[in-house]
């Protein structure tokens, strides 16, 4: 049965009630339902515990997707702890100081291919801090007119929201896809479009904060050269 992904619906939930569906060998638990997003698009799985019904807690080192079966999450247990048995009734909490970091730094690297509308090569989501690599002709960026220029469309603000397009729907639309080497995630025939403002538009699987102000004070820490096009620019929240 699939893992029903509450965190599409809704990123600011912060728990949920939960059956386990089955525990596999590695010590992965596989929830009828989760809050926990899975590693995927350059963020990273979230971490938090398991409540158990005796007032037990696992711990939860991150979370994935079944490599056999996409449509379920696996919440990887860290070692050494007495895991719950299928069946059982469980409650999924995140970590939701670093999810919120993540989402803010997430939202703002949307925000970071307008202000550099060039081909993204690859990127990755910290806690408070995050890149994007770019396909840029020639160098000359500057941190502080990068810094400006996000921080005005951080502080403008805008709602993020989302919609939902058929696969067909994007390929006619090439353009929305921004990241070279990051497909848009596909397989169930439709696509979610993240929307901010009127400032940007692009398929993404993320989580998000619901308006740029939540973003808060960011700039660009390092601008990296990794090649003769390639260039690394690297954000942080305050």
């Amino acid at each position: 049965m699939p893992t029903e992904l509450l965190f599409r619906q809704d990123a600011y939930l912060q728990e949920t009630p939960a059956t386990v569906q089955t525990v596999n060998e590695r010590g992965g638990v596989i929830l009828d339902r989760t809050v926990f997003y899975a590693t995927g698009g350059g963020q990273p799985g979230d971490v938090g515990h398991l409540r158990l019904t005796d007032g037990g807690i696992v711990a939860i080192g991150t979370t994935i997707y079944d490599p056999e079966d996409k449509s379920r999450v696996i919440h990887v247990a860290a070692e050494g702890q007495a895991l719950p048995a299928p069946g059982d009734a469980v409650t999924a909490v995140l970590d939701w100081e670093r999810r919120f970091k993540r989402m803010r730094v997430h939202t703002a690297l949307h925000l970071l291919s307008v202000v550099l509308p060039f081909p993204v090569t690859g990127g990755s989501i910290g806690d408070g801090d995050g890149r994007l690599d770019f396909d840029i002709p020639e160098g000359g960026l500057d941190k502080a007119e990068i810094t400006e220029k996000l921080q005005a469309l951080v502080a403008r603000p805008a709602d993020v929201t989302e919609r939902w397009i058929t696969d067909e729907e994007l390929d006619a639309n090439p353009g929305l896809v921004k990241t070279m080497s990051v497909k848009p995630p596909r397989g169930s025939g439709r696509v979610r479009l993240v929307s901010i403002g009127d400032i940007d538009l692009q398929p993404c699987g993320g989580t998000h904060v619901r308006n740029t102000a939540e973003i808060g004070l960011v700039s660009v820490t390092d601008i990296e050269k990794k090649g003769k096009q390639n260039r690394r620019v690297r954000i942080a929240l305050a």
